[in-house]
């Protein structure tokens, strides 16, 4: 694939319920950026040319606002909505339901606008440069039609918040570095010992904090369409609840079972930084400051 190829879908219609408000806009940078700022620009500067962003229908004027000013004219921008009725016929949602279905869907909801290999991150994550360098090395060296993947690993202990427990997606590595499992493991905080202890469903889960996790930033080519579609239209069998949401890595462990995928996990020498509560806002703002202080970026992202 050619950095012509090379989209990135951004996934931008979390409600951030625990942040208290609608982080993908929350100025965090020196000069006033948002995190999605820093995760284009990093984007951009490893070869990404199109970016698609996966909205609510109710943030499409205040989204277009900042896309018009900071990225057209350097990226080819698209949109696309994630809606509660982009379901298959015959499908109610739950009595009072009014979240959208979760990850995995509103990746879905960006089929139409991707050709080739593209790129999935959050829009309310810091990624780094060295991480979106590593999926677009990968997408370059990838058949584009190809069922390989790849998703990029964190430390867990470089995800944690002071401010309390946070929900990770645990990857489990065999000695080739493919993914053969994902396991969501809720509330981790750190333990003795420099571990983090949290549950995954009923059970009580420890791990190192150098264990590798997911934040959400994937490398896929075209193929994982089908599985996806297939996962959300089991997903949606199961007559899920109003707050049961289709999620990407789950349905990418299960195309990894069933043999429609692998995954190749590629560690990041980037630093992860997040505002899961607004208890880390300060700390996030930090961090940017003295990035742009060490002149990793500039004071101006899109100047």
């Amino acid at each position: 694939m050619t950095d012509e190829d090379l989209t990135l879908v951004v996934l931008a219609a979390g409600l951030g319920s625990r942040y208290g408000g609608v982080k993908q806009l929350a100025a965090v940078g020196p000069d006033g950026a948002t995190l999605m700022d820093y995760a284009v620009h990093d984007a951009w500067r490893a070869g990404f040319r199109r970016a698609v962003f996966v909205i609510r229908p109710d943030l499409e004027e205040a989204f277009e606002r900042l896309i018009g000013q900071r990225y057209r004219g350097r990226l080819e921008i698209l949109t696309a909505q994630q809606r509660l009725d982009a379901v298959p016929s015959g499908v109610m949602p739950a009595p009072g339901r009014v979240r959208p279905w979760g990850t995995a869907q509103a990746v879905l909801d960006a089929r139409s606008q991707v050709s080739g290999g593209f790129a999935v991150l959050n829009a309310d994550d810091f990624y780094g440069r060295d991480a979106l360098e590593q999926a677009a090395s990968f997408l370059r060296g990838t058949k584009a039609r190809g069922s390989t993947h790849a998703v990029i690993g964190y430390p867990m202990a470089q995800t944690a918040s002071p401010a309390g427990g946070v929900n990770r997606a645990v990857l489990m590595v065999d000695h080739g570095g493919f993914l053969t499992h994902i396991e969501e493991v809720k509330e981790l905080i750190e333990a003795p010992g420099g571990r983090f202890r949290g549950r995954a469903g009923r059970e009580v889960r420890e791990i190192d904090g150098d264990t590798l996790v997911s934040m959400n930033l994937w490398a896929f080519t075209p193929e994982v369409f089908a599985g996806l579609d297939q996962a959300f239209r089991r997903f949606l069998a199961g007559q899920p609840g109003e707050s049961d949401e289709c999620y990407l890595p789950e349905a990418v462990a299960g195309m990894i079972d069933s043999g429609q995928a692998r995954v190749r996990v590629i560690p990041t020498a980037s630093r992860w930084c997040g505002i899961t509560y607004a208890e880390d806002r300060p700390r996030v703002e930090a961090e940017l400051a003295e990035l742009v202080r060490r002149g990793e970026y500039p004071a101006r992202l899109w100047a």
